[in-house]
């Protein structure tokens, strides 16, 4: 198996919102994550899944 991440389905990633603001979440592919703009956070999508637990997410700069 190569080093790369599992696919993550896009119909899924549609379906999210920011846990934060319900608001729309953006997918960053390189760095593995959803991004909520309004919330000024980074939600990481580890092995193909998103992990939308506030304590989880880091701040965008």
């Amino acid at each position: 198996m190569s080093g790369q991440e599992p696919a993550t389905d896009p119909k899924m990633l549609e379906a999210l919102v920011c846990p934060v603001t319900h608001g729309m979440l953006t997918y960053d592919s390189a760095a593995q994550e959803l991004r909520s703009k309004n919330a000024g956070l980074a939600f990481p999508i580890r092995n193909g899944i998103p992990v939308m637990l506030i304590d989880e997410a880091r701040e965008l700069s």
